[in-house]
């Protein structure tokens, strides 16, 4: 199967997410993805772009869940944020200390649902294409709202991919499930963005930006 993108085909890192993926093996090449790598100058400046308006104005602590490996987590900490990141792949956590050396962040072993941060409290919490792929989301999403102080930001990147078998979590989906839990939502839809993808994109990808 090819792992072009199409109308009726989900990015690969969509098909193979929960389904059995050793994201340990495949650690050495997810930055090969354009929007993961961010390795492209302008696929690059245009997430720092997006990045800036999505948590609050001043620095503060963000937390990346599914973190990866720390491509949005380094964009974060030269913003001036202090960074911890949490992934299930002790592969990605490697590679994501790796890449943020020097900096102000820290990156936990641990499930992107509960995060192994006890009591520690976030000015933001950022969540790329993790949130569709848990079994029951309204619980995350409790539990996220509960790490977040007050006038915190939940900042949610998520899509549907595929018209045939669909995969994802819609728009409406999503900021339903956030209407008891935060005061404010914003959705900033990202599709039509190629410079965040490296290139066009036929799928529905979006950003809510919930305040608590």
């Amino acid at each position: 199967m090819s792992e072009k993108s199409d109308e009726t085909t989900p990015p690969r890192v969509a098909r193979d997410r929960g389904r059995g993926m050793d994201w340990d093996a495949a650690a050495a090449a997810f930055d090969e993805e354009p929007d993961h790598g961010l390795r492209d100058p302008g696929v690059r400046a245009a997430w720092a772009r997006r990045l800036r308006g999505w948590p609050p104005e001043r620095a503060g602590d963000v937390l990346d869940l599914g973190c990866g490996t720390g491509s949005l987590s380094l964009l974060a900490a030269e913003q001036g944020h202090r960074v911890t990141g949490v992934d299930l792949s002790r592969a990605m956590i490697d590679l994501a200390r790796a890449k943020l050396a020097g900096r102000d962040a820290v990156f936990l072993l641990g499930d992107a649902a509960e995060p192994p941060v006890g009591e520690q409290r976030f000015d933001a919490l950022l969540v790329r294409h993790v949130l569709w792929t848990l079994p029951r989301p309204e619980r995350a999403l409790r539990h996220w709202r509960g790490l977040l102080r007050p006038g915190g930001r939940l900042v949610l990147v998520e899509g549907v991919w595929g018209t045939v078998s669909p995969v994802g979590i819609p728009e409406d989906r999503l900021t339903a499930l956030l209407a008891p839990l935060c005061d404010h939502t914003r959705v900033e839809r990202l599709s039509q963005d190629a410079e965040l993808w490296g290139g066009p994109v036929p799928d529905q990808r979006y950003a809510v930006v919930a305040t608590v």
